[in-house]
């Protein structure tokens, strides 16, 4: 089995880049849980009165088990929050389920971009799992070009996710709207909601692709965020 120190060059970033997101994510979420909300409402309460608020009715707010699992499926016009999310009463939770609907307000709304990423999910998903595949049967058989070939494919999903941050972005941003938060927290907790919400959204898919990278190297993933593979759901 050969081994080319150049992988190292080109997968470092990605590798430091997850391992920092992962850190920060779990880091904010813990400091964010420890702080109740004043509404005293849980994630998912305030996930089905943000929606209600739109006059979006067909959406249903689901539990979903897993750490930091949540997402929306637009597929299956479904939110599905993790325990600690769906069931909390922590800023962090209300956070995060505000985000959640963010996803749910853009798919309202026609947000372009949002669109494009969904007709890129699939492509990408391919990709990610062909990159584990080509690079573990490039370096089992000494095939320099397949094993860099797998290389190639890991990068291209990174750039997805890169050129797709716009959107958590935007979802974030939609759920801190001033009137939101006004009517579900009150207006002493708008800053600190704002600064979980910073925290958690738009990073944590950026940290899956560090076990990515690790994959490539090693045959497993950097952390335990299997949630956070790369399919059809917007996290």
């Amino acid at each position: 089995m050969f081994f080319d120190p150049m992988y190292l060059l080109v997968l470092a970033p990605g590798l430091l880049f997850g391992g920092w997101a992962s850190l920060r994510v779990r880091s904010t979420f813990k400091r964010y849980s420890a702080v109740p909300a004043a509404s005293g409402l849980t994630g998912a309460e305030v996930a089905r009165r943000m929606l209600s608020s739109h006059g979006i009715t067909d959406v249903t707010v689901e539990r979903h088990e897993g750490f930091l699992s949540d997402h929306y499926d637009p597929g299956a016009r479904a939110v599905r929050l993790s325990p600690d999310v769906h069931d909390g009463r922590s800023l962090a939770a209300l956070g995060v389920a505000a985000h959640e609907c963010g996803h749910v307000l853009q798919h309202a709304k026609g947000y372009a971009l949002m669109q494009v990423r969904q007709r890129l999910v699939g492509p990408a998903s391919f990709g990610s799992n062909a990159a584990l595949v080509l690079s573990g049967i490039g370096f089992a058989i000494n095939a320099a070009g397949l094993a860099w070939l797998g290389v190639l494919a890991f990068l291209g999903v990174v750039l997805f996710q890169l050129v797709t941050l716009p959107v958590e972005f935007n979802a974030s941003s939609r759920a801190r709207s001033p009137g939101h938060q006004r009517h579900h927290h009150g207006e002493r907790a708008r800053g600190r909601l704002q600064g979980a919400q910073r925290g958690r959204p738009d990073l944590r898919g950026r940290a899956g692709h560090g076990g990515a990278a690790a994959g490539l190297l090693r045959d497993s993933g950097l952390g335990d965020e299997p949630q956070r593979r790369l399919t059809p759901p917007l996290s």
